[in-house]
């Protein structure tokens, strides 16, 4: 596939998040390319929303200047309100840090040289094995602050994965580099999504996939189904969908109705929740990255916000109904110390706030461990 590269000057770079991102442990983000030569069938990335120019898999910005920026933007000494403590994130949104350009390029490289002469943990999720080109810095920043790989996989079939990833190193390639990290000392994990309805979202794909994250002992395996946005993201997939899986296209007018996020019917996403609750508790990885590898890097209000939302997630992946995802998002509206809103009382208003939830977050806040939330990971 022929790559049209387009050398672009960014004004800004690094993307500021309202609040804490559970998912990833991070407040910032960044795009260090626009447009990926992954070319994954599902990216939502080719959604208009987005504003890709070009055609989303074969015409790719790079920032050349993004270093300079970057540099300017991170650089505590111009900081007079210093960032937030927690990771930054490479990866996700409208690029793969690690595409193919990044050899010639050396960006992210260049980005990891930032964090690590700054002392900034990271976080990356990537589906490119030249991630194992850096695994001198990454070491580096993960002795000094903490760094995180995860690498996203759709499956582990990879006759599947070769028609919905079309250039991107094969899952056994993917599984081996998280292999590589865990050696060295790196935590590491799976972000298992998304899980192609019809295609990728049976429970003997769950089993497989599970299974060879537990033969390398990943710490996390992030479990979600997948959006498709009307427009061009819907349009691509469904041409590829119906070149190679025709019987399931019909399908797919009921699945996706429309929603303004691309979302799937509900009810879907509460089945293979149940299917991924059901094959996760055979092998009892953690679904999500575990207090113990972060509870030094986050503020503390951050840090109560991640375990309240990590919480939510698994009672709802169990079926259950949940108050502390609320209570999360309550306490990152507020502007105060966390301290300060408990001994004001300014969370006794909140619907479902009571002497539980209080009890967690003083836990939290004070020994930097939750016992539920713990228990829970666990099984």
């Amino acid at each position: 596939m022929a790559i049209t590269v387009h050398e672009t000057r960014a004004k800004s770079v690094l993307r500021k998040a309202k609040k804490i991102d559970s998912w990833f442990l991070s407040c910032y983000g960044m795009n260090l390319y626009r447009g990926c030569a992954h070319n994954c069938t599902y990216c939502d990335g080719r959604a208009e929303k987005y504003n890709v120019d070009g055609e989303f898999g074969r015409d790719i910005a790079v920032k050349v200047n993004a270093i300079d920026i970057l540099h300017r933007e991170i650089d505590p000494a111009r900081k007079r309100v210093p960032l937030k403590k927690c990771f930054m994130l490479l990866g996700g949104g409208v690029c793969d840090a690690y595409q193919p350009l990044e050899a010639k390029y050396g960006l992210t490289r260049r980005t990891l040289e930032l964090f690590c002469a700054y002392n900034y943990p990271v976080h990356i999720l990537t589906k490119s094995t030249l991630v194992k080109r850096d695994a001198d810095l990454i070491e580096k920043i993960n002795n000094s602050t903490r760094a995180l790989v995860s690498m996203s996989f759709s499956t582990v079939d990879e006759k599947i994965s070769s028609v919905f990833e079309p250039h991107v190193p094969c899952p056994q390639e993917r599984l081996e580099t998280l292999a590589y990290f865990k050696s060295r000392g790196v935590a590491c994990g799976m972000f298992y999504l998304p899980v192609i309805p019809l295609v990728s979202d049976s429970p003997t794909q769950m089993e497989q996939v599970m299974a060879r994250a537990a033969e390398i002992k990943l710490d996390y395996v992030i479990f979600g189904g997948m959006t498709l946005k009307h427009g061009r993201q819907m349009d691509h997939f469904l041409d590829v969908l119906r070149q190679h899986f025709p019987q399931h296209v019909p399908a797919y007018a009921d699945l996706y109705p429309g929603s303004q996020w691309g979302q799937a019917k509900r009810s879907y996403y509460n089945e293979i929740n149940k299917r991924f609750y059901h094959v996760l508790k055979k092998y009892r990885i953690r679904p999500r990255i575990p207090l113990s590898i972060f509870n030094t890097v986050l503020e503390q209000k951050e840090l109560v916000i991640v375990a309240l939302e990590h919480l939510d997630f698994i009672l709802r992946l169990q079926g259950k109904t949940s108050p502390y995802g609320y209570t999360a998002y309550m306490i990152s509206k507020l502007k105060a110390p966390l301290p300060e809103i408990l001994e004001q009382g300014s969370l006794k208003s909140i619907r479902g706030f009571g002497h539980a939830t209080e009890k967690i977050i003083r836990e939290i806040m004070t020994a930097k461990t939750c016992g539920y939330l713990s228990s829970l990971l666990s099984g």
